[in-house]
C-alpha cells in the first residue's frame, strides 16, 4: 500500500496545559449543573423499546455538558421532555463512537476460511484470485467538523490470496468500526481499506463510499435525502491500484449492476463536505473565519456562548477524543452554532392579527357552521426542527387544510410558512408541533382544521436504530373535520395527488 496510512489505535497524550484547561472547564460545567443532579437520580431506569433505559457507565462530563447546552439554549432542563435528554444524548454519542473501543483483529480473528478454488493458470475463483464484493452496506458516522451524523453507503471488494476467504459479515463489521468514530468520508474510506488489507492479507482491497450530509436547515428539501450534500470517495490497495487495473474495472462494473457509478478519486475537497464549514475562509494555523459579504459577517451567524463551546470540548474529551486534534479545531463552535439555530425564544408571531407565542392559542369558537364549503389548503410547507429527546434534527413537510367560518379569514401561504417556522425552529417533538400548528390555525379560521406532518428523524437512523427508510407521520384534526369524514378523506387525497405531481 503506497498511499494509505493506518490510524493508530491510541491517540497521543494531550499536553498538560490543555488537559488541565479542559478538565477545569468540565468541572465548571458539573458545578453549574449540580442543581439538577438530585432530581435526575430519582428517575427509575426501565429498559424501553428505544434502548434508552439500558445500563450505562458511571456518569462523566457528558451529561452535565448536555445540561449546559440546554441552559445555553434558554431551555429548562428540568421540564418533563428534557429531564432525560442528557442521558439520551450521552448514550447516542457513546454508541456513535463505539469504534474507538473496538479492534479489527478481534472481529476478523477466526473468520478466515480455506477456499482453494481453481488453479490460477486456468482462471480465478475461490481463494485464488476471484474478486468478492459486498455492496450497499448502510452505515452512519458523526462528522468530525460539526458532530452531526452523516449517512454512508459502503461497498467493499477484495481479492483473496493464500487460498483463504473471509466471512462476508466481517467486511461490514470492520467498516462499521471505523464509521463509529468521528470521521470525514475520505479518511473513512482509507481506514477501512487499510484495516482490511492488514488483517486478512488479500491481494488487494477496494472501498467505495457514497456519503450524504444533512445541510443547513434553510436548504433542506421536502423529500427524504433531497437537498442533502452528497459526495463519493474511494480507496484501494494492492492489485486494485494503478490507472489500468483490471480488478478496479471489474469492481466498478459490479457496482454499476446496482446502478452505482463510481469513478476512482471521485470526491470533493473536505472543506466543502460539511455545510457548517462551507462558508468559512481558511486562514493560517488551521483556523477559520466566517465568510463575509461586503466585509460584514453574515447576519445568519450568531455568537456562540463560550460556556457552551467549553461544554462540547468536554464532551469530546469524555469520548476519548482530542479537542486540539487538527481536524477537530473549531468543531465545538460549529456544533454550538448549529444548536443556536433552535434556541428557545419568546418572540411573538402575528397570524392575520392574532398574536402567537409559546403558549397554546387554541380557543373554541362559539359556533361552527357545518355547511359544505371549499377546503382551503396549503401543502408541502418545509420545516426543520431539533428533537428535544436526542438533540438531533428532524425535518419534513407540513400540510394544512382548513374551513373558514363566518368571522374567519383566509390565510396567506407566507403566514403559514412563518407559523411552521415559529413552531418548528426550536427543541420540539413532532406530536406537539402538529397539535400546536392545528390549534393556532383553528384560532384564526374558526371553522375546522386538519394538519398532517411528515418527517424524517435523524435519531431514527443514526443512534443504533438505523432504520434508513423510516418516516413518521402525525395528524391533528379539529372542528368540522372531526364530524365530516368525507372532508378529511378529500384533503388526504389532495396531499396524495400533490405528492404525485411533485415526484
Amino acid at each position: 500500500m503506497t498511499h494509505l496510512e493506518a490510524r493508530g489505535t491510541a491517540m497521543g497524550a494531550l499536553d498538560e496545559d490543555h488537559l488541565a484547561t479542559a478538565a477545569a472547564a468540565a468541572a465548571a460545567i458539573v458545578a453549574a449543573c449540580e442543581c439538577y443532579e438530585e432530581e435526575e437520580h430519582d428517575i427509575v431506569e426501565v429498559g424501553g423499546g428505544d434502548g434508552d433505559g439500558d445500563g450505562e457507565a458511571p456518569a462523566d462530563a457528558m451529561e452535565p455538558a448536555v445540561r449546559a447546552l440546554l441552559l445555553g439554549l434558554g431551555e429548562d432542563a428540568r421540564r418533563e421532555g428534557l429531564r432525560r435528554t442528557p442521558k439520551r444524548v450521552a448514550k447516542a454519542f457513546r454508541d456513535g463512537t463505539r469504534g474507538y473501543r473496538q479492534k479489527v483483529k478481534d472481529i476478523v480473528q477466526g473468520a478466515l476460511f480455506p477456499e482453494v478454488g481453481v488453479d490460477k493458470r486456468t482462471g480465478s475463483a475461490g481463494g485464488t484470485g476471484g474478486q468478492v464484493v459486498v455492496r450497499d452496506i448502510d452505515l452512519f458516522s458523526y462528522c468530525e467538523s460539526c458532530l452531526l451524523p452523516f449517512s454512508v453507503q459502503c461497498h467493499v471488494g477484495y481479492v483473496p490470496s493464500g487460498g483463504r476467504v473471509v466471512g462476508l459479515s466481517k467486511l461490514s463489521r470492520v467498516a462499521d468500526v471505523f464509521a463509529k468514530r468521528l470521521q470525514n468520508p475520505q479518511r473513512l474510506a482509507n481506514e477501512v481499506c487499510s484495516a482490511l488489507h492488514g488483517s486478512i492479507q488479500p491481494a488487494g482491497v477496494a472501498v467505495a463510499l457514497q456519503c450524504w450530509h444533512i445541510p443547513l436547515p434553510e436548504n433542506l428539501k421536502c423529500k427524504s435525502m433531497q437537498g442533502w450534500i452528497s459526495t463519493s470517495h474511494s480507496s484501494c490497495s494492492g492489485v486494485f491500484e494503478g490507472e489500468n487495473s483490471s480488478f478496479w474495472n471489474d469492481f466498478s462494473a459490479l457496482l454499476k449492476l446496482r446502478g452505482i457509478d463510481m469513478e476512482r478519486d471521485n470526491h470533493s475537497a473536505s472543506i466543502s463536505w460539511c455545510p457548517l464549514r462551507s462558508h468559512e475562509v481558511p486562514v493560517c494555523n488551521g483556523h477559520h473565519k466566517k465568510a463575509t459579504t461586503n466585509g460584514a459577517i453574515s447576519p445568519k451567524s450568531m455568537p456562540a456562548p463560550s460556556n457552551m463551546v467549553s461544554a462540547v470540548s468536554s464532551m469530546l474529551l469524555s469520548l476519548g477524543e482530542d479537542p486540539i486534534r487538527k481536524e477537530l479545531v473549531g468543531t465545538p463552535l460549529r456544533y454550538v452554532q448549529w444548536l443556536m439555530k433552535f434556541r428557545a425564544c419568546n418572540l411573538d408571531v402575528k397570524l392575520n392579527g392574532f398574536t402567537l407565542n409559546n403558549l397554546s392559542v387554541y380557543e373554541s369558537p362559539t359556533g361552527d357552521a357545518i355547511g359544505h364549503r371549499a377546503i382551503h389548503s396549503e401543502l408541502h410547507l418545509p420545516f426543520c426542527a431539533q428533537c428535544e429527546h436526542h438533540l438531533l434534527p428532524f425535518y419534513g413537510v407540513v400540510h394544512i387544510g382548513y374551513f373558514v367560518s363566518g368571522d374567519g379569514e383566509v390565510i396567506d401561504r407566507s403566514h403559514f410558512q412563518a407559523l411552521v417556522h415559529f413552531y418548528g425552529c426550536k427543541l420540539q417533538v413532532q406530536e406537539r408541533m402538529t397539535r400546536q400548528i392545528a390549534e393556532a390555525v383553528y384560532s384564526v379560521s374558526r371553522g375546522g382544521v386538519i394538519v398532517v406532518v411528515e418527517a424524517n428523524h435523524i435519531c431514527m437512523i443514526s443512534r443504533g436504530i438505523e432504520k434508513l427508510r423510516s418516516s413518521t407521520a402525525t395528524i391533528a384534526v379539529l372542528g368540522q373535520f372531526l364530524t365530516d369524514p368525507s372532508a378529511k378523506a378529500l384533503f388526504l387525497q389532495n396531499i396524495l395527488d400533490a405528492t404525485g405531481l411533485a415526484a
